[in-house]
């Protein structure tokens, strides 16, 4: 079902998959507490179950209750939250295995109002781009419509940039993935 976000944000959600614009590319999430989210997300994109998700959060309150770490990096994530990339942390013991079965969690804070006020009510959300596993990620609209029965909920929005967002490894001061912004 096609929906705003300020009908979105009056909704009572627990399970419930959606899809909505980030400011890279759109995204398909569920509330970071739904196993049974995260699951469908897999099957609709014919993920690998060895891939972990990363997380969306919308202030560092919420960083500090998912990483062990997060004060370390201050500096850097100030720098360049909010923004497209995707900082990897230790991860604390309320990010559970259906989200990364590693001893790390990847934290982005998107600079998109709209998520970033979905978030600010349901709190952290699982997010992964909206594609089949090993295709594009969708930037149009348009194109997410054909989703429509397969997830509860599309928010509707505007066509994207496409770039996807960086990857960096802060402990191990490494890029895993190069998007549109770079760490020296």
């Amino acid at each position: 079902m096609e929906i705003s976000i300020k009908d979105f944000l009056k909704l009572d959600i627990k399970d419930e998959v959606f899809i909505i614009e980030t400011d890279t590319v759109y995204g398909i999430g569920c509330l970071y507490s739904s196993e049974i989210g995260a699951k469908r997300i897999m099957d609709i994109k014919g993920r690998d179950e060895s891939k972990f998700f990363s997380l969306l959060v919308s202030n560092m309150y919420q960083v500090e209750e998912l990483t062990t770490d997060s004060k370390k990096y201050i500096d850097i994530t100030d720098k360049y939250w909010p923004g497209a990339i995707t900082f990897i942390y230790t991860k604390s013991d309320k990010v559970r295995d259906y989200i990364s079965k590693t001893d790390t969690v990847g934290l982005r804070m998107p600079a998109s109002p709209k998520v970033l006020r979905l978030m600010e009510k349901f709190g952290p959300i699982i997010m992964t781009s909206l594609n089949k596993s090993g295709e594009k990620p969708l930037t149009k609209y348009s194109d997410t419509l054909k989703y429509v029965g397969t997830v509860d909920y599309i928010i509707q929005g505007s066509d994207l940039s496409g770039i996807p967002s960086t990857v960096y490894d802060l402990k191990n001061k490494k890029t895993l993935r190069e998007g549109s912004i770079h760490i020296d």
